[in-house]
């Protein structure tokens, strides 16, 4: 059992869990007030998980130095699970469970999988009720906001009630291109302009539209330039402007975020298109971001090799265009389709390039793999504003220790995370600012948390799903450690009524 200290210890080391507090040991004692704390005489802190994207199974690193465990925290230290409601946890330890074991991730990706892509009316949740229900009250409910609005804004209220800043809130609405229709992408002309109706595109736009109406003044909209469909996506391959009725949908989506005080994350996708996407990123970031505040954010991907190279080029575009640069930096999730030559060659690698140019951004220098375009290091940096997009606890715990520290230049910084997982490590952030800011005289500026999560019919975010349920296959170990957590987490909460009864 993990009940003990010593036994949380051994199994945060089993899960290479660098256990790095923020509050100083007298705060240590100091539970969140105005939230539902789940406690017990002794908590043992659970473990983080440590990677995210596994290229291999290496440990995770920050620069050369391997990420290894301290002891867990002692006793009187709150449980960072400690601020999920129970059902959250069970469900959690559900999912984690499914994804850490090959006997049931195996049936579970091919039903998922073949739910994704049928055409068979039983197969579709939005038509089969019993199916819609299942999946609703499971994995839907795990890792999504809601159908409407009314389900969004419940999900969105009770992580601001957890402690959770905002929400970064997506449309479900996707394509995935297979290696047929890549293809196709090159003979898109005349004689097949058909496919790209003007329907797709208005489709899209109102989606996104509505998504920026569900969210607060601070809250991100994550834009997915795919669901606009074939036409956007020929632009896109081609490195073409959009076409006049997206072109028009792009500013009526920037202009309504813009009006709301809601930033817009444009999301990378795969590299058959990335390019074309980082044109029309910045051209609408020279548009809509003003020289001391970020409303589009890029999305760079930390595992491709040219990613050092391309913020570098951008961060120089913002200086000399006078706009602040927008960041979400990503280690990456399209493994499965981008060209493996295009992608660093180990784990390890990807981990340095993240976490340099995360503390390059924060610091404002030059820190490789960011390279100046003058060769030298005194190269001035354009406002950045700065989304810490990870599942891994040593970048993560890294950039918390910049900003707490006063260390970090960069002051307009977002953690996020996946709804449904990593958990732990949003969890801490959360507890561990509510901590700090209940000190009198603090001089921490408060964390910016945010939860990634997608809304839509239960049909409309299967492919979304799906690709949930492939990152856990693909980081076997941050699930399992995931797993341990919630279950850990579970026996801690019956402890602590049996406890209490006798």
């Amino acid at each position: 059992m993990l009940s003990s200290p010593t036994a949380a210890a051994r199994h945060a080391l089993r899960c290479g869990v660098s256990t790095i507090s923020v509050a100083s040991s007298s705060t240590s004692n100091t539970a969140p007030r105005g939230r539902a704390i789940h406690t017990s005489k002794q908590r043992p802190s659970p473990p983080i998980p440590a990677d995210h994207l596994a290229i291999n199974n290496g440990p995770a690193v920050f620069g050369a130095t391997t990420t290894t465990a301290a002891a867990a925290p002692g006793p009187g230290k709150p449980s960072a699970l400690s601020v999920l409601p129970l059902s959250s946890i069970l469900r959690s330890l559900m999912a984690t469970t499914v994804s850490s074991s090959p006997l049931l991730l195996g049936p579970s990706m091919a039903v998922m999988t073949l739910l994704s892509h049928s055409t068979n009316p039983l197969l579709n949740p939005d038509r089969n009720f019993l199916l819609r229900y299942l999946l609703k009250k499971t994995f839907y409910a795990q890792y999504c906001a809601g159908e409407n609005e009314r389900e969004v804004r419940q999900t969105v209220n009770n992580l601001k009630s957890i402690g959770f800043r905002g929400v970064i809130l997506g449309y479900a609405k996707e394509v995935v291109l297979k290696d047929e229709e890549k293809k196709n992408l090159d003979t898109f002309d005349g004689s097949n302009r058909l496919e790209a109706t003007a329907s797709e595109i208005r489709s899209w736009a109102e989606g996104t539209l509505e998504t920026v109406r569900l969210t607060s003044a601070g809250d991100f909209v994550a834009l997915k330039f795919s669901g606009a469909g074939i036409q956007a996506l020929h632009n896109l391959s081609k490195q073409l402007p959009p076409s006049p009725a997206l072109a028009d949908a792009i500013d009526r989506i920037c202009q309504l975020a813009v009006e709301r005080k809601v930033r817009l994350l444009f999301d990378a996708e795969q590299q058959a298109v990335q390019a074309g996407i980082d044109d029309w990123t910045m051209t609408y970031m020279r548009k809509y971001n003003t020289p001391e505040q970020a409303f589009i954010y890029g999305t760079y991907q930390a595992y491709l090799k040219a990613t050092g190279a391309v913020l570098s080029q951008h961060l120089r575009m913002a200086r000399e265009g006078g706009f602040a640069l927008g960041v979400k930096l990503v280690r990456g999730a399209y493994l499965g389709s981008d060209p493996r030559h295009l992608i660093h060659d180990t784990k390890e690698d990807t981990d340095r390039a993240y976490d340099g140019m995360a503390e390059g951004l924060l610091r404002r220098e030059w820190t490789a793999p960011l390279v100046p375009g003058t060769g030298t290091n005194d190269e001035a940096f354009p406002v950045v504003g700065l989304v810490v997009a990870s599942h891994n606890a040593a970048s993560v715990e890294h950039v918390q220790a910049l900003l707490v520290s006063g260390m970090a230049k960069t002051t307009d910084v977002a953690f996020g995370q996946l709804q449904g997982m990593a958990d732990e490590i949003s969890c801490r952030l959360v507890l561990d600012d509510t901590i700090a800011q209940q000190q009198p005289d603090t001089t921490v500026p408060p964390l910016q948390v945010y939860k990634y999560l997608v809304w839509g019919t239960t049909g409309e975010c299967m492919k979304y799903l799906l690709r949930r349920a492939h990152e856990n296959r693909d980081a076997v170990r941050r699930t399992k450690c995931s797993r341990d957590a919630m279950m850990a987490e579970l026996l801690r909460r019956c402890k602590a009524v049996f406890t209490r009864r006798a």
